[in-house]
């Protein structure tokens, strides 16, 4: 993508009530544009990021044997009221009436749609377990919708859900969802912690959040920096300061954000909405459920909080839109060159062909942080100038090493 075609809107004045690191620099950058509270629209290039983190958590899904699939965003009110959730969820779902005076809501979760559709679906043992996600957009009314992109009222979810035979094969793809979860957010850049945490409004049951250590979190976590232990404060049987239970050393709190929980549904749902099936003796029994969420636009959030400096975002190469921005001082012929070459490669790299003085451009790079900065100049002649955003070095290397290096991590984000 050459620079004079991209659209990607800067902005150096943001709204006075954009307070977070991630909303500032994806607005500032021109990934996204607020619309109002809890709202935005993802630009070209923070789609794009949102694409490259679908695309993870797709492939993650796919190998544990899911199938993709989308569900309506528009509810009736009835199914909604055979789990007793239209009264109890009302706080947070956008309730109306439509034309012929039916009450239907907007969705915020899945539970009692994808129930309904399995309930008429399966009726032998022999059909299950049966695991079925999608990623689609969901509808909260937050009362508090704030911290950028990571507390929203309509967003991204991925939601995955499990149907199975007995309790026992629940646990198993439980363990297993769970080390596919570890392994999105490792690919993603983030190092999430496993949080035993409430079930919140969607379950009696505890569930598991997944939470990334950042100061732009809403809940706080008490952890062991040395192991696995870590629990939700609201529910911790330990504090910051004490020794950990593993004697691993001493605990730590810290704010975090959740980027994904998973939930042990049991046979709540299933039983309120006749999801059953025979058994192999031919004997009626509910089915077992499980629920297990990501955000994708929180991810993308999450990672801008964690990966940036005072220059701009410094995104993993996992996700980025653009693994380069190619700069020309002078030297339009080399940076021209590489950038037809990166195009015939089908590696994505930004052309910065705009007008702009060299400190300009530099800072523009910083700001939009992708991976590499190269620079084509009549200083280094032959050779480019090669720089990691994440690097101070500065390294010249000939333009086949260059496209060799861009070719090799493209690549290897595509690598599981």
């Amino acid at each position: 993508m050459r620079a004079s075609n991209l659209f990607a809107p800067s902005r150096k004045e943001l709204p006075k009530d954009e307070t977070s690191t991630n909303a500032q620099l994806l607005l500032r950058a021109g990934y996204v544009d607020k619309l109002m509270a809890g709202v935005y629209s993802l630009l070209p290039l923070g789609l794009t990021v949102q694409r490259h983190i679908e695309r993870i958590i797709r492939e993650e899904m796919n190998a544990l044997g899911a199938q993709e699939l989308l569900l309506p965003a528009l509810h009736p009110k009835s199914l909604w009221d055979v789990t007793g959730r239209w009264a109890t969820l009302a706080d947070i779902m956008y309730q109306f009436r439509d034309h012929q005076d039916r009450s239907v809501g907007l969705g915020t979760t899945h539970e009692e749609v994808i129930t309904d559709i399995v309930a008429h679906s399966v009726t032998s043992y022999r059909d299950l377990p049966l695991k079925v996600y999608q990623i689609q957009t969901k509808f909260r009314d937050e009362p508090r919708a704030k911290s950028g992109l990571i507390r929203l009222r309509e967003f991204t979810m991925k939601d995955l859900y499990t149907f199975h035979a007995d309790a026992a094969d629940l646990a198993t793809c439980y363990d297993q969802v769970q080390a596919a979860y570890r392994t999105i957010f490792e690919r993603c850049g983030l190092k999430a912690k496993i949080i035993e945490a409430s079930g919140g409004a969607f379950t009696k049951e505890f569930s598991h959040e997944f939470s990334v250590v950042s100061d732009a979190g809403e809940d706080r976590i008490v952890f062991c920096p040395a192991c696995d232990v870590a629990q939700n404060k609201e529910i911790a049987r330990v504090k910051g300061g004490q020794l950990c239970p593993n004697g691993d050393g001493t605990l730590a709190e810290a704010k975090a954000v959740e980027v994904g929980n998973i939930f042990k549904l049991g046979t709540r749902f299933s039983e309120a909405l006749h999801a059953v099936f025979r058994d192999a003796h031919g004997r009626e029994q509910p089915m077992h459920m499980a629920s297990y969420g990501i955000g994708p636009g929180r991810v993308l959030a999450t990672i801008v909080e964690v990966h940036h400096d005072e220059q701009g975002i410094v995104w993993p190469a996992s996700v980025s839109p653009s693994l380069a921005t190619i700069i020309s001082l002078g030297a339009e012929p080399a940076a021209a060159a590489l950038y037809r070459a990166c195009e015939k490669a089908g590696v994505p790299v930004l052309y910065a062909d705009r007008a702009g003085s060299a400190g300009e451009q530099f800072a523009t790079a910083d700001l939009l942080g992708f991976p590499v900065r190269i620079v084509a100049s009549k200083k280094t002649g032959a050779k480019l100038e090669w720089k990691r955003r994440d690097e101070d070095t500065l390294e010249l290397v000939t333009p086949a090493e260059a496209l060799k290096r861009l070719t090799a991590l493209e690549r290897e984000r595509y690598a599981r």
